[in-house]
């Protein structure tokens, strides 16, 4: 480790000093701080209130439990698409529903959290509110002497500019998933990750949902990829409102009224409740971050460099803090390298250049690499393939051909650039093509790499013979 010290040497009661301070209890904080100790260092682990951070408690596990709930009420019904078979799916207890979730979240917190710092004896959890101060860190007035410091405090939901919006009975994407009683309705405020899943999600429970976005849905997402999941939602009954502008929204005796414009014309949009998930802001505010030297993005976020150090020497932070990447994996990853760097010279880099996403809507959208539009903005020559779903034997096997898959590459070298797939199963064929774009494959190489039969991964193959074929006049597995 190396010796030049951040912050100024406060004591605690027990005359202990500590390698590392993490402020942050959350995924990232865990991650930092069980890297530390694996490299030998005394970590104090900074907490405050419910640990696990947004993940495990109000985020991923949560919302994704509740997801494959209503999921079997669409199966159900879809199951007709099999000649001779009909089946029944209903909510008789939506309360329950939400206990089993709560259930969850709390054995994971438990295993994944609190159980497991009795294993690392050089981690000191420490509960309270944390500042950092120009001299190093405080915890409740009390100052800690550590040698390095990283800031994991995570993000939260943001409001949106809406003229009243902080006077009605908003819903976030925290408390939407404890109501006890469904609405009749639900007007959705965004059509990013959250908004097109919690959207869906409580269509298929029975709420007449509205989904009002400034732009199209999942706007980072590749056009066809928005165009298709669009088309999915309005098919299921979600009413889909996009390119608008918000004016005003206020409360009326049957819920919340929202003013927009589209295409320069007054509407007005009603329902029974509202939920705001037009994203997330960092945590930074009332840590003293920016009094300590600590320089802040428009956004928010934490600015860090490619090594996860901050402006102010000895901190680095990690996780949804910087703004970026608001992933809980990458969140884990960043920890990891910034412990690493503040314990070992700061020999790591952080790398998303193969990170996978995945929007666990149905079809799921699962992405890596860069888009066409994004390629073409850094000045690279593309070439493109987009395969329909029905051209993959494993859809049309489970008569559900929603989907299709984008690959982007670098027009004379071939080399996979990024690729791009709504499917049912879409989310577990992502790793594949991060891996191909990790190891630097050609849609050549790729179309020659043996993948098995009848998986809904077998279509990234396909999608690369696409380059060079017309895969409607190949035989199986050809």
């Amino acid at each position: 480790m190396t010796t030049q010290d951040c912050c100024a040497a406060g004591t605690l009661k027990s005359g202990r000093k500590y390698d590392l301070a993490v402020i942050g209890a959350g995924s990232a904080g865990f991650s930092a701080a069980i890297t530390g100790a694996e490299l030998g260092a005394n970590v104090a682990l900074i907490g405050h209130g419910t640990v696990g951070g947004t993940c495990v408690n109000i985020g991923c596990v949560p919302s994704k439990t509740m997801i494959r709930a209503t999921e079997t009420l669409y199966q159900a019904e879809a199951a007709s698409r099999f000649a001779g078979i009909r089946a029944d799916g209903r909510i008789i207890d939506w309360r329950a529903v939400v206990r089993q979730k709560d259930e969850l979240v709390s054995s994971l917190r438990q295993a994944k959290y609190s159980d497991l710092l009795p294993a690392y004896n050089t981690i000191a959890y420490r509960e309270g509110a944390a500042r950092l101060s120009p001299n190093g860190v405080v915890l409740d007035g009390e100052p800690i002497a550590a040698r390095r410091v990283i800031i994991a405090t995570g993000a939260a939901p943001a409001l949106p500019a809406i003229s009243g919006i902080e006077t009605v009975p908003y819903l976030t994407s925290t408390s939407a998933l404890e109501l006890e009683q469904l609405p009749a309705s639900l007007l959705v405020i965004g059509g990013g990750y959250i908004g097109c899943e919690l959207g869906q999600m409580f269509a298929r429970a029975g709420v007449k949902v509205i989904i009002a976005a400034r732009r199209r849905l999942l706007p980072e997402a590749e056009p066809e990829i928005s165009d298709a999941l669009a088309q999915y939602f309005t098919e299921e009954g979600l009413i889909i409102r996009d390119g608008l502008t918000y004016r005003q929204i206020e409360q009326t005796p049957e819920g919340v009224a929202l003013s927009v414009l589209i295409d320069g014309r007054a509407e007005t949009m009603t329902a029974e409740r509202v939920l705001v998930t037009s994203g997330r802001r960092p945590n930074t505010d009332g840590f003293g971050f920016r009094e300590a030297g600590i320089a802040l993005l428009p956004n928010g976020g934490i600015e860090v460099d490619d090594r996860m150090r901050t402006s102010k020497i000895g901190v680095y932070a990690a996780g949804d803090v910087t703004g970026r990447d608001q992933f809980v994996y990458m969140a884990a990853y960043g920890a990891r390298i910034a412990a690493e760097n503040a314990l070992n010279g700061n020999s790591k880099r952080y790398d998303s250049s193969a990170m996978p996403a995945v929007v666990f809507t149905d079809p799921q959208v699962a992405s890596v690499g860069l888009t066409e539009a994004e390629a073409r903005a850094q000045g690279i020559a593309v070439k493109t393939s987009t395969l329909k779903l029905s051209h993959v034997p494993r859809a049309l096997a489970a008569r559900d051909t929603r989907g299709l898959i984008k690959l982007v590459a670098e027009a004379k070298s071939g080399r996979i650039l990024g690729a791009h797939i709504i499917a049912p199963e879409g989310g577990d064929s992502i790793q594949t093509a991060a891996l191909a774009i990790n190891v630097g494959l050609t849609v050549g190489q790729l179309a020659q790499t043996i993948f098995p039969y009848l998986t809904t991964v077998e279509g990234l193959k396909l999608a690369a013979q696409t380059f060079a074929k017309d895969v409607a006049k190949l035989s199986c597995c050809a």
